[in-house]
């Protein structure tokens, strides 16, 4: 299935507000089966702004898309400056109360598993095991042409030797580790090829208008099936590639729970949007259910 390059998404009157009561949520988790689905919102506070929030990077950045990429020698330099730039900052970033309160209810049997549309990695950091990377991760590096992987701290390294001196003031950083620059700014950067064949390389990420692996699809609507309910933490659900999970969940039968501060795309398909912060209602939960987060006593 292919991702729709939808970028934007205009709640409809009919949409019921958001409640600030949690408790819902904490009756899923009791019943345990949960399956988290999660989007950049929660990794704002890890400082990864999103994409749609209140200061959303859309409101000044268009996303790369897979058809500009692979078209064009200077949309790729122009990707990989800003992608380059942005990794000094996007990978020192550490997982924040709510990743570490997923990882929480993880441990104690509460999660039948985790999806994230996030390519930080933060999930994994936080010490949640088995993450489906639904987008992929901005950690790794495919070559277009040969398949073969490499790292992104060896890119990196490959990188900063090409371009001795490259130190532009950055306008923002976005979710994709993208950050803003100028045409003036990117000047000439030079961008590498596969130390191996000498094809061009890409991040291990699903940009707009590209394909998700079908059997990455299919792996997480295995996961849909199998679990007691859904529970959607920091996305909008604007894209299709996360929203066809919740319409298979609600579909199914089983409770769509969200936790977002603005109206979803999902919204209609929820039994509750939970509008408070992630890091705090997470955490509270934890505490409700007498689960310690990162090693502190529940209170």
């Amino acid at each position: 299935m292919r991702m729709r390059p939808t970028l934007s998404w205009t709640p409809t009157e009919d949409l019921r507000p958001g409640t600030t009561d949690p408790e819902p949520v904490a009756d899923a988790l009791r019943a345990g089966g949960v399956l988290v689905l999660s989007g950049a919102g929660l990794s704002t506070e890890s400082g990864i702004p999103d994409y749609r929030g209140e200061g959303g990077s859309l409101s000044r950045h268009t996303p790369m898309t897979y058809q500009q990429f692979t078209a064009s020698a200077q949309a790729r330099r122009r990707y990989w400056a800003r992608s380059h730039l942005g990794w000094r900052t996007f990978g020192r970033a550490r997982p924040n109360a709510g990743h570490r309160a997923v990882t929480a209810f993880g441990r104690h049997g509460l999660l039948s598993g985790v999806i994230t549309q996030n390519v930080d990695g933060l999930h994994q950091a936080a010490g949640s095991e088995g993450v489906v990377e639904l987008h992929g991760s901005l950690d790794r590096v495919a070559c277009l042409s040969c398949g073969v992987f490499s790292t992104r701290r060896e890119l990196a390294r490959r990188l900063e030797e090409a371009n001795a001196g490259f130190e532009p003031v950055a306008g923002g950083l976005n979710p994709d580790g993208d950050a803003d620059l100028t045409d003036e700014q990117v000047g000439d950067f030079s961008v590498v090829p596969c130390s191996r064949c000498g094809g061009i390389l890409k991040p291990d990420v699903v940009f707009f208008g590209e394909t998700v692996p079908p059997q990455r699809v299919e792996h997480c609507r295995e996961l849909v099936g199998e679990a007691t309910s859904l529970l959607v933490l920091g996305s909008s659900l604007t894209v299709m590639s996360g929203l066809r999970f919740v319409r298979q969940a609600a579909q199914a039968g089983k409770p769509v729970l969200i936790v977002n501060r603005d109206p979803t795309r999902g919204d209609q398909h929820a039994a509750t949007r939970v509008a408070l912060p992630l890091g705090t209602t997470l955490t509270a939960l934890a505490d409700r259910l007498d689960i310690p987060v990162d090693g502190r006593t529940a209170a």
